[in-house]
């Protein structure tokens, strides 16, 4: 027999032995999403590891309430919001930010070990099929709820003396320019490989031998002059004194399970976001776009 300890999806019986319920009780909370469960192909599957976060939560009016983990797309207005929010409450809550890229943190937030992950998966105006279709494709993902951040100016960054160069953008693939790449699942990554396709090249016509893991280190290695060219930011371009050609104009929005969303941390975090203060430092760092923040964009209903 399975210890519990072992398991990684419980059935319906399991979770009503394991939290000594009725199972027709577990139903009923599955059904009203108050258990964090998934439905395949008619049989109610529960995740252990997000069971027992679930009884960590509701402990002592909830234990793990005071805190929350952000991670998933690399952001310079989300860091420094979230730093800012930390001198606020730092004595009484704990907020965190980690960058991931959009995937491993959706992943991630599937698996438990974050509340709220950002992405960045497509432009504007394809954000309301290719977000979707992406958080679709993780466990757990009809518990979701995906609230829109702001757009942001993504496209290419160099130093200031190869600018001239690139003023035709069918001719850049084909400069012997060293560049930097993100990681696979990164949001920038696809939207370079996007763009490559629209050039009719891919990603091995570039001369691409260094990986950056954030928006930030892609750009110190081109500042370094460690490579000269990658995918990124406007405002990432900008605080590195880099030029930029913006490309597209990207949706970077929050994903979260949807009780998370009326966590305190997290609305007063939107409450900034809203702020004048907040579009002041949006407009200094440049390329941000923060109409609509807040705005419910896709739940699984």
């Amino acid at each position: 027999m399975t210890e519990p300890s072992e398991l990684i999806y419980m059935s319906a019986k399991q979770v009503a032995e394991y939290l000594d319920l009725n199972e027709k009780k577990v139903y009923s909370m599955a059904n009203d999403r108050v258990l964090p469960a998934t439905k395949i192909t008619g049989k109610w599957l529960f995740p252990k590891i997000l069971i027992d976060r679930w009884i960590m939560d509701s402990c002592h009016s909830g234990m793990l309430s005071d805190r929350m983990h952000i991670t998933g797309s690399d952001d310079p207005l989300l860091s420094m919001l979230v730093s800012r929010l930390m001198t606020q409450i730092g004595k009484s809550d704990l907020v965190s930010y980690s960058s991931t890229g959009s995937r491993m943190g959706l992943d991630l937030l599937s698996r438990g070990y974050a509340d709220v992950c950002t992405l960045h998966w497509g432009s504007v105006d394809e954000r309301n099929v290719r977000h979707p279709a992406l958080l679709k494709s993780y466990p757990n993902h009809q518990q979701w709820v995906m609230v829109h951040g702001y757009t942001r100016k993504q496209g290419l960054m160099m130093r200031s003396d190869m600018l001239h160069q690139c003023q035709e953008e069918d001719k850049i693939v084909s400069l012997p320019w060293r560049w930097v790449a993100r990681q696979a699942g990164a949001g920038s990554q696809q939207h370079l490989e996007h763009w490559l396709m629209k050039q009719g090249a891919a990603l091995t016509h570039l001369n691409a031998n260094v990986t950056a893991y954030s928006e930030r280190e892609l750009a110190a290695f081109v500042a370094r002059g460690d490579a000269d060219i990658g995918f990124g930011c406007q405002s990432v371009a900008m605080e590195s004194g880099l030029s930029f050609i913006p490309l597209v104009t990207e949706s970077f929005d929050f994903v979260m399970p949807q009780g998370i969303y009326f966590r305190r941390q997290l609305q007063h975090l939107f409450d900034m976001l809203g702020s004048t203060q907040t579009r002041q430092l949006a407009a200094t760092l440049g390329g941000y776009d923060l109409t609509d923040c807040g705005q419910l964009l896709w739940n699984p209903n």
